[in-house]
């Protein structure tokens, strides 16, 4: 089992930043990636980044150049760094860990709230 625990979500204006963290803990030795998603309301659940164990990061088109996934490995923790934030980028964040084939396992985190406005 891995246990992941999100934090950092909360209240910003348009243009400005926050930072997500996500630390796992358990059967660390399962994970392949860890990655952000978020759901808006009404809508489903879009990837946002990802970034492997050997550190390849992959994002949305819609948050290219503003967000910024890393991590640290000796703390098992993955942040996601937010700037020039939008209304539109407004949902609640949920830290992923996808684990390699032979476990077969994802887990989700307990998610965050993101919320943008004036």
């Amino acid at each position: 089992q891995v246990q992941l625990v999100e934090s950092g979500g909360g209240w910003v204006q348009p243009g400005g930043s926050l930072r997500l963290s996500c630390a796992a803990s358990g059967s660390i030795f399962s994970i392949n990636a860890m990655g952000w998603y978020r759901q808006a309301p009404g809508k489903q659940r879009d990837l946002v980044a990802t970034i492997t164990i050997r550190g390849s990061t992959n994002y949305a088109d819609s948050v290219k150049g503003r967000f910024t996934i890393s991590r640290d490995s000796a703390k098992n923790t993955v942040y996601l760094q937010m700037n020039s934030l939008k209304p539109e980028d407004t949902a609640v964040y949920y830290c992923n860990a996808d684990t390699f084939p032979r476990y077969g396992r994802i887990y989700w985190g307990q998610g965050t709230q993101v919320t943008v406005s004036s």
